[in-house]
């Protein structure tokens, strides 16, 4: 099957490194992306337990971190357009 990628998502995915073919489902384009962002949500954490920030300032990090991964939650129905 091909999908067709709509292009906000394509230019979101590829700020993260990402570049999913036609022959990518969607849901494997998201495991990515998640992957991703649990590996910064945990690299996040290892900085607050380093003592790199105060912990009061954790949940605006984290916000800050959500904000960029925003494409997280978009449901993976409205990442592709019907063909």
């Amino acid at each position: 099957m091909a999908y067709t990628y709509v292009p906000e998502v394509v230019e979101a995915l590829a700020g993260y490194g990402l570049a999913p073919t036609a022959q990518t489902p969607p849901s494997v384009a998201r495991a990515a992306l998640s992957d991703l962002y649990r590996y910064e949500i945990r690299r996040l954490k290892q900085r607050l337990l380093r003592g790199e920030f105060p912990k009061d300032e954790y949940s605006r990090h984290v916000v800050d971190l959500r904000r960029r991964y925003w494409l997280l939650s978009v449901p993976i129905a409205f990442w592709t357009t019907q063909t």
